[in-house]
C-alpha cells in the first residue's frame, strides 16, 4: 500500500481538507482527514478533451512524457490526421504506440477521412470502417464530424457514420464553426454532442441551449479562450478545456494547466474551473479515468500551490509517472509507418503563365484558421507570373504525395512576410501533402527536394541557409 498525503481538493464535494489517500493495486482504497500534512495539494489531473497527439509532430509515447509534466493524466483524441496519411493502419499504430505512454490516451473513430472532396488524401476510411472501429473496446467516439454539409444534406455515408455510433452507444463529436439558427438546430439533432470551433460568445451560448458542451480551444493555431471564458461561470457543467492542436515549443510551455491557471486569475469560481478540467470529460466520454474518489483508478495530481499550480508529481493509476522534476516512463522504441510515392518535381512545374490580368491570393491570417481572398497584379517575367515579395505576395503550391508524377497545383499567398526564402512541409491540414511556400521557384524546389528525400518533415531554404527537421512518421 502507498500513501500520499496534503490538502486534498475534492471537486466532487467542493471542499480542501487536509487528509491522507491510500493506494493499492492501482485504486484508491481510502480517502482519510489528517490533521498534519505536507504544504501541498492533491486533485485529479486535467484531461485534454479534444486534441490531434500528431500536431505536437510527437507519438503518443513521447508526447505524453512532455503531458505528464504539466499534470495530464489523460487525453480525449482524434487520430484524424495519421487516419488521412496511413488509414486504419495509422489508427491502429496510435493505439498500439499509446498502450507505452504514461497517461491514458482515448482514441476516437475518425468521421472524415478524407477531410474534403477537393483534396487528396492517402486514405479513405468508409461507414463500415467506422462500424468496425466503433465496435472496438479501443475507440471511445465517433471523432469530429466535420462534415456538417453532409449532415444537413442528410448524406447516405454521413448518416451511416453517426448511426453507427448511435448503435454503439458511444458519443459523437462536432465540428461546426459557425453554424447558427435552424442550421444548427438540424445538425445537433443528428446526435452531435460537441464543438470546439465557436469563434463567438454568441455562437457558443445558442449552442449550448441546443444541447451542445463546449470545448474552450486553446491550442497553437486557433485560439477561442478569450472569447469563450464566460461559459466558465454561466454554464460549468457543459465545458470542457482543449487544445485541438499543440506544437511541441507550446507543449513545452504547458498544456491544460495553462487554461486552469488563466480562468482562476480572472476570478473564476475554483471548482467550477476544475470540474471543466478534470471531471467533464471523464462524465462526457465515460472514460476510467479518476476523479479522486475512493473506488477509483489511482490518477491525480500533486502540486505545490493553487496560485502558480507547479507540478510536483503526476500519478496513473497509483503510479508516479513525473515525480522530483523527472519523468518515469519505461523506455520505448517505436516503429515507423508512412506513405511516400516517388515524386519528381522540376521548376518548370512550379510555373504559372500569365494569361489574366489578377490572379486570386489566399490572404492567411495569423491566429486564426479562417483565410480570406484577394484579387492582385502580378509581376510578369517572360510570360509567367512570379511572386513579389516586395507586396508579400508568395507563391504557394501543393504536391499529392500518394500518388507518383502527379503535377503541382500552385497558387498565391500573403500574410507571411518572407523575403528571400521557401518553407516546406508535410504537415499539411487535413490531407497532408507536400506543400510549399516561397519567393521563387529554385528556392522552393529545394525546400520541397527535402522532404522527397525523408519521405516527409519540414525545411525551410534561404540562399545560404538549409534547414530540415525528418519526420519519419507518417511526415507528421
Amino acid at each position: 500500500m502507498h500513501v500520499v498525503e496534503g490538502h486534498i481538493i475534492d471537486i466532487v464535494r467542493r471542499k480542501i481538507f487536509p487528509g491522507a489517500i491510500s493506494i493499492e493495486n492501482g485504486r484508491i482504497t481510502s480517502i482519510e482527514s489528517k490533521a498534519d500534512v505536507p504544504d501541498k495539494f492533491i486533485l485529479p489531473g486535467f484531461i485534454d478533451s479534444h486534441i490531434h497527439i500528431e500536431s505536437s509532430m510527437l507519438t503518443p509515447y513521447e508526447f505524453a512524457k512532455s503531458a505528464v509534466v504539466h499534470g495530464t493524466v489523460a487525453t480525449v483524441s482524434d487520430p484524424h490526421e495519421i487516419a488521412n496519411v496511413c488509414g486504419m493502419e495509422g489508427i491502429q499504430y496510435m493505439i498500439e504506440n499509446a498502450r507505452h505512454a504514461a497517461i491514458k490516451i482515448f482514441f476516437g473513430a475518425p468521421s472524415c477521412v478524407p477531410a474534403t472532396a477537393f483534396e487528396n488524401a492517402g486514405a479513405v476510411i468508409g461507414p463500415t470502417d467506422v462500424q468496425k472501429l466503433l465496435s472496438s473496446p479501443d475507440i471511445w467516439y465517433l471523432s469530429e464530424m466535420m462534415n456538417y454539409p453532409g449532415v444537413l444534406n442528410k448524406d447516405a455515408g454521413v448518416m451511416a457514420k453517426i448511426q453507427a455510433a448511435i448503435k454503439a452507444g458511444k458519443p459523437i463529436d462536432g465540428h461546426s464553426p459557425g453554424l447558427r439558427g435552424n442550421e444548427a438546430k438540424t445538425y445537433i439533432s443528428a446526435g452531435i454532442q460537441t464543438d470546439h470551433e465557436c469563434v463567438s460568445l454568441e455562437e457558443a451560448i445558442e449552442k449550448v441551449s441546443l444541447g451542445m458542451r463546449i470545448l474552450i480551444r486553446e491550442g497553437s493555431a486557433a485560439k477561442n479562450f478569450e472569447a469563450l471564458h464566460p461559459l466558465i461561470a454561466d454554464h460549468p457543467q457543459k465545458v470542457m478545456f482543449c487544445s485541438d492542436d499543440k506544437h511541441p515549443d507550446d507543449l513545452i510551455e504547458g498544456h491544460i494547466n495553462q487554461l486552469v491557471k488563466r480562468a482562476l486569475k480572472l476570478g473564476y469560481d475554483l471548482f467550477d474551473v476544475l470540474q471543466i478540467a478534470c471531471l467533464n470529460p471523464v462524465k462526457h466520454y465515460n472514460l476510467p479515468v479518476g476523479t479522486l474518489q475512493v473506488g477509483d483508478p489511482a490518477d491525480f495530481i500533486v502540486v505545490g500551490d493553487t496560485q502558480d499550480w507547479p507540478v510536483l508529481a503526476t500519478y496513473i493509476n497509483g503510479v508516479a509517472v513525473y515525480e522530483n522534476k523527472a519523468v518515469r516512463i519505461p523506455a520505448y522504441q517505436a516503429s515507423c509507418i508512412n506513405q511516400f510515392a516517388d515524386i519528381n518535381i522540376r521548376e518548370e512545374d512550379l510555373r504559372v503563365k500569365a494569361v489574366d490580368e489578377v490572379q486570386a491570393v489566399i490572404e492567411a491570417i495569423d491566429g486564426s484558421l479562417i483565410t480570406e481572398k484577394q484579387w492582385c497584379r502580378l509581376p510578369v517575367r517572360d510570360g509567367f507570373f512570379v511572386a513579389d515579395p516586395s507586396k508579400d505576395i508568395l507563391k504557394i503550391c501543393v504536391v499529392n504525395r500518394y500518388v507518383s508524377g502527379t503535377l503541382p497545383a500552385v497558387g498565391w499567398i500573403t500574410g507571411f512576410g518572407m523575403q528571400e526564402a521557401a518553407i516546406a512541409s508535410t504537415v499539411a491540414h487535413d490531407s497532408h501533402n507536400l506543400i510549399c511556400i516561397g519567393t521563387d521557384d529554385g528556392l522552393m524546389l529545394e525546400a520541397m527536394e527535402l522532404l522527397i528525400e525523408s519521405k516527409g518533415g519540414l525545411s525551410c531554404v534561404t540562399k545560404t541557409t538549409k534547414m530540415h527537421l525528418p519526420l519519419p512518421v507518417a511526415g507528421l
